[in-house]
């Protein structure tokens, strides 16, 4: 079923921004997955999943205030939309789902070695 699609690193981009609420910006969210989940994120990557996201209505956008340190430039902040939390509830249900019909056999594996 194709009513909600959030690829692998656009639920991690949107439960970050949930996590970050009212600082969730580039560099923050960035540093938030970097830092959580022990891996890199380019840029490129990151920028292109927001614009992503906010395409599909599931993020919108806004500017914050202009800096001195960013030559004038506001910063961009995320904040989920209402789309974009039932996305996340139906991602989330469906994994549930899925963990909880697992066999428990099927998951009681040795590890050869």
């Amino acid at each position: 079923m194709k009513k909600y699609q959030l690829g692998e690193f656009e639920e991690v981009v949107m439960l970050t921004v949930g996590v970050l609420y009212n600082d969730a910006y580039g560099v923050s969210i960035k540093k938030e997955i970097e830092t959580r989940l022990s891996r890199k994120v380019s840029v490129g990557a990151l920028q292109s999943a927001l614009k992503r996201l906010e395409q599909k209505g599931y993020l919108k956008s806004f500017d914050g205030e202009s800096t001195q340190e960013r030559a004038g430039r506001p910063k961009r902040y995320f904040s989920i939309t209402a789309l974009g939390k039932r996305a996340m509830e139906y991602t989330k249900s469906t994994r549930d789902d899925l963990w909880r019909d697992i066999p428990k056999v099927a998951l009681n594996l040795k590890i050869a070695g």
